[in-house]
């Protein structure tokens, strides 16, 4: 059973930065196609950012330009950097591990920027 635990978030202003981290229980990025989403509080929970096993990576409009997902194969983690961040991009930030067969979600990590 995959395992992905989220750290990382927290409380910041508007402006700033955060770097979300999702470590993996198994080695699986060959795999899957790893994500980012989120859900703000009454919204429907939307893909932020995804990377596949080739390294292709893909975004949310609303965030390309200020969002970069990575990965580090060696511990098993793939990073969200979150840079100009704004009060919109407040949400709780999903883990995602998905492929045709199966998906693995995180917990969660909370996200709130103050404006």
């Amino acid at each position: 059973q995959v395992q992905l635990v989220e750290s990382g978030g927290g409380l910041v202003q508007a402006g700033g930065s955060l770097r979300l981290s999702c470590a993996a229980s198994q080695t699986i990025f060959s795999f899957y196609v790893m994500g980012w989403y989120r859900q703000a509080p009454g919204k429907q929970r939307e893909m932020v950012a995804t990377i596949t096993s080739g390294g292709s990576t893909d975004y949310a409009d609303i965030v390309k330009g200020r969002f970069t997902i990575s990965r580090d194969s060696a511990k098993n983690t793939v990073y969200l950097r979150m840079n100009s961040l704004k009060p919109e991009d407040t949400a709780v930030y999903y883990c995602a591990a998905r492929r045709t067969s199966s998906d693995h979600w995180g917990q969660g990590t909370q996200v709130t920027v103050s404006s």
